[in-house]
């Protein structure tokens, strides 16, 4: 399953919609369900798990991919823009953690895999202005993980946050500009291998761990 916040690439002004990318997935020869859902919305959000239960007979992995940045120096942020980041960065982890968990223990585990970043390192301490939200969420989406893995570790399932690196998304282009440096930067092919191994990962296996997949390359572990 793929989910947005809307079929139309105009709701974002980038390329691209969860439309498209549902298509590429059957081109493929897979199945795929693509469905509008807005993440910080607890009732849509646990009407996108229903439906992939009924449509695809059930969880096996969930992958919380979605962020909200508020590019806003911290004097110039307001509540409502914290608010925001906090209820799609990490409320929603627990809102859809909870919402799969009945289907994964059913069928004897399953794999939750977080997007975190390099922001949630306590050692980093020259973000650029206006991401200290955005860092202060992925702090708490790395903890969640982390503490969560040992709570589901009876059922079986892995829980694991995989920073992924610097990758030049349509979204990143979006906030820094075409002309910036992308030196170093990865495509997002790139981090596939990283994803492919934590999904088909158990508690009997690899979790509890923040992992980043910049220390091994292309192909991981």
């Amino acid at each position: 399953m793929c989910a947005a916040r809307s079929h139309d690439a105009s709701f974002t002004g980038l390329p691209g919609t969860v439309g498209a990318t549902a298509d590429a997935v059957r081109a493929m020869g897979r199945r795929a369900l693509a469905v509008r859902c807005d993440i910080g919305n607890e009732d849509e959000l646990r009407a996108m798990v229903d439906a992939a239960i009924s449509e695809l007979g059930g969880v096996d992995v969930l992958m919380n991919n979605a962020m909200a940045s508020t590019r806003a120096p911290f004097v110039e942020s307001s509540t409502g823009q914290w608010d925001e980041s906090m209820s799609v960065n990490v409320r929603s982890l627990f809102v859809s953690a909870q919402a799969v968990l009945p289907s994964m223990r059913e069928r004897g585990g399953g794999s939750i895999i977080n997007m975190s970043s390099g922001a949630a390192d306590p050692h980093i301490t020259g973000m650029p202005p206006g991401y200290l939200t955005y860092s202060v969420a992925k702090a708490a989406l790395e903890r969640f993980s982390t503490a969560l893995a040992g709570e589901l570790a009876d059922v079986n399932i892995a829980v694991n946050a995989l920073r992924p690196g610097a990758v030049k998304t349509e979204q990143s282009e979006h906030e820094l500009g075409a002309d910036w440096d992308w030196t170093g930067w990865k495509e997002p092919e790139s981090v596939v291998p990283s994803v492919v191994y934590l999904a088909a990962q158990r508690a009997d296996g690899l979790t509890g761990r923040i992992v980043d997949s910049t220390q091994y390359g292309t192909v991981w572990p």
